[in-house]
Formats: structure tokens, sequence, C-alpha cells
């Protein structure tokens, strides 16, 4: 199992705060929680000034909640469920120019992969039609999409090009790691990471998952501690 470090103070507080999204947290709930993660008050306050500075939070009626960027990632987070049934088909973004600066090409390949979709080959990416319409470049000439069934087995293709063994393990180490870990602070970290690793989910038909597929498992779980940690903060507030 890895060795699961605390999180810094900043990230700290920015878990609290995406854990309890939309709501918010107040000052005073994040510093008494914080507090018993081994953050400071003092330390907590300057976390929260940057942050809001950064614009990772905002604060309105002396309620911290997530900013743009992270309400994005907390979307991301939350989606876990197909919202069409599986007709076979597959999605295919093609790029089509290699034009643009290195920025703005890393910037296309990450609105690729946000979307779920895996690269087969350089250029060409693919995903299950499972998800609705969702452009993967909507201001990118260089992408065009592509509705396809492939020739072959749907099932060994997704298996070329997701790791769906290695990220089922991974998903079965932050849970067993969760359950088994009674520090506070290290709960939280480990929390973080799965919560992350979930947004990775390639979110499959299930007649493309592996057997015992465990990510909705998983988001259960990590459901529970979301709420054990909202009752401490809400009783510290």
């Amino acid at each position: 199992m890895p060795e699961w470090k605390p999180l810094s103070a900043r990230s700290t507080v920015l878990s609290l705060v995406l854990g309890a999204h939309p709501e918010g947290l107040s000052a005073r709930q994040l510093t008494r929680t914080a507090l018993g993660l081994g953050v400071s008050a003092a330390t907590t306050r300057v976390a929260l000034t940057r942050a809001v500075a950064a614009g990772d939070l905002r604060r309105a009626d002396g309620i911290y909640q997530l900013g743009s960027r992270l309400l994005e990632r907390g979307r991301r987070q939350e989606e876990h469920t197909a919202e069409l049934p599986w007709d076979g088909s597959w999605e295919m973004a093609v790029v089509v120019g290699a034009g643009g600066s290195g920025g703005e090409r890393l910037a296309r390949r990450a609105a690729l992969a946000a979307r779920r979709l895996a690269e087969q080959r350089e250029g060409v990416w693919l995903r299950p039609a499972n998800l609705g319409p969702r452009p993967p470049a909507p201001d990118d000439r260089a992408v065009q999409t592509f509705r396809a069934v492939p020739d072959g087995d749907p099932v060994v293709l997704a298996a070329t090009l997701w790791d769906l063994p290695g990220w089922a393990a991974v998903t079965g180490a932050a849970v067993d790691a969760l359950a088994g870990t009674p520090e506070p602070a290290t709960r939280l970290a480990v929390a973080a990471h799965l919560v992350r690793h979930l947004a990775t989910d390639p979110l499959l038909p299930a007649e493309l998952c592996p057997p015992d597929w465990p990510a909705d498992a998983a988001r259960a779980v990590y459901r529970d501690y979301q709420r054990e940690v909202l009752a401490q903060v809400h009783g510290a507030g």
C-alpha cells in the first residue's frame, strides 16, 4: 500500500469545500475542522486567503464555495452515470491539423481526455457513445468528430484503450486504505486521492466493463466518507 501523506493546508481546505459542494462552508467550520486534521487556525486562514486570490475558492456572505476551475472538477467527479442506452456505436475525434502552439495542443489533449475519450493512436480518440452528444472541442477547427461502429470485438477495443485491471486495482487499494486507516488527516488524503481517481473512470457501458467493476462501490464508499466529514464539519460550526 502506498504511503499516504497528509494533504497540505491548501489541499485540505479545498478538499473540505469540495466535499461540501454546493452549500459551502464558513471560515469557522473550516478552521475548526482543519485543526482536527493537524492544520493550525492561522495556517488555514492563510490558505483560504490564497485560495480566494487564486480563484480556487470564492467567498460570499462569509461562506467559502468552489471557484470556477474547481466547479468544473467537481462536475467531472460527480459525472458517473451514462446519459444514453448504448447502441454499440462509438464517438471518434480525429485531430486533422497539427497547428497551434504547444500550449494549445496540450489544451486540446486535455479537453479530449476530460470528455473521457482515449487515444488509440496519435490524433485518433475514441469512446463508446453512451454519454450523449459531447463535442470534444467545439472551438477547435483542428478536430473533426464522427460516430462509428467498430468491426472487431468492442470488449477487446475497450481493453486496448484503457488499462481497466490497473484502474480497478488502484480503486481497490484506495477503498481498502480508507477503510483501514483511522488517522483523520490520512483518511482525508486517501479520500482526496480516491475522488480524483474516480474522475478518470472511463464510464464504459456495462457490456464493456470487466466483471465486478468497482466504480459504483467505490463511489458509495466515498459518499459515506463525505457524510462522515460533513457531520464533523457541521458539528464544528
